[in-house]
């Protein structure tokens, strides 16, 4: 295993890390929510032994189940690992039990220390923006359970670049704890954190964490047009990646010969792609069979080269959008003015 650290904070992180969202049985995502407490226990077992130290789940993954399994799993190492953990959805019937207000970020603490076994969580994760709450409010919240030791570190997820931004700002003036952490969506497929997302958090010193990396499995290169909806496949329950799968395959079929002459699987090729950008502290790999999760654990060996990347970056480059385009042709036009055509 190869490790770093997250973003500019001193904490050691493998640079793959396992993501517990598969597990329990609760009935309200089927394609999701299916590795039992045998399973779970021998996947966390092999990542345990690949090397991996960096566990992420959150409080709404099977109405809690995930975290009672994970931090079953993991109380003999405890002193051994990352813990990381997120809230922010809803977790539970009555209105106030959702969102990021002051009293739903404390409960939820208490309630996710209690589910994992533990008296400290190393990293919490704002699972989601709340646009009814100041965002005051939730980062003075925040701050008061780093205070209290029940968190270590803070970080953030799916948000927007200029609310992450804006809080970052707020926790330096005020002098409360900073994210060092960004977990987001970033794969081959969906590139759309380059744009503002990256820039932001390398400026700020902040650690990306991947979460699906694979989009959901589809660059793992199993999926075929005929089999994307095949009652055992996730995306059949669970598409929730607006990305075009004729593109998709597209890049899937690109990167099949690079695999090949690596000796590695697609799947392995799309989480090296990732690895290869300097933003990203840790990939997220999950899974709900011990093939797959024992075939990600091997991407951490898979070295592309640099024209191999180029590549990949080149086919899926993101279309540009306003104002980076405009920005980017006064670039262009500077540039050959002081250099020429």
């Amino acid at each position: 295993m190869k490790y770093t650290t997250l973003g500019n904070t001193g904490l050691i992180v493998s640079r793959l890390s396992f993501g517990a969202m598969t597990f329990g049985d609760h009935p309200s995502i089927t394609s999701i929510y299916k590795v039992d407490q045998t399973t779970a226990e021998n996947m966390v077992g092999k990542a345990l032994d690949a090397g991996i130290n960096f566990f992420d789940t959150a409080d709404g993954y099977a109405n809690g189940q995930s975290e009672e399994m994970l931090g079953k799993i993991l109380k003999p190492r405890r002193n051994d690992v990352i813990v990381a953990t997120k809230a922010g959805f809803r977790t539970g019937d009555p209105v106030t039990q959702a969102g990021l207000s002051k009293r739903h970020i404390l409960f939820s603490c208490d309630a996710s220390l209690k589910r994992l076994g533990t008296d400290y969580i190393d990293l919490y994760i704002l699972h989601k923006e709340d646009p009814f709450t100041p965002l005051e409010e939730t980062l003075s919240a925040l701050n008061s359970l780093v205070e209290a030791g029940k968190v270590r570190y803070v970080g953030f997820s799916n948000w927007s670049a200029w609310k992450a931004a804006l809080a970052w700002q707020m926790q330096k003036e005020r002098g409360w704890a900073t994210f060092c952490n960004g977990q987001m969506n970033y794969s081959l497929v969906g590139r759309d954190v380059e744009w503002d997302i990256v820039p932001f958090m390398q400026q700020a010193g902040i650690g990306m964490t991947v979460w699906s990396p694979l989009a959901s499995g589809f660059l793992s290169g199993k999926y075929t047009r005929e089999n994307l909806k095949d009652q055992d496949n996730r995306l059949s329950g669970f598409d929730l990646l607006p990305f075009d799968k004729e593109f998709g395959f597209k890049v899937v079929e690109a990167m099949r010969p690079i695999a090949a002459a690596h000796g590695a699987t697609v799947a392995q090729t799309a989480l090296s792609w990732l690895l290869s950008k300097k933003v990203v502290s840790s990939i997220i790999v999950g899974a709900s069979k011990m093939h797959q999760l024992e075939d990600n654990l091997k991407a951490i060996d898979v070295e592309l080269t640099a024209a191999e990347l180029q590549q990949l970056d080149d086919l899926t480059q993101p279309h540009n959008i306003y104002p980076h385009w405009f920005n980017q042709q006064l670039v262009d036009q500077k540039h050959k003015e002081i250099f020429g055509a």
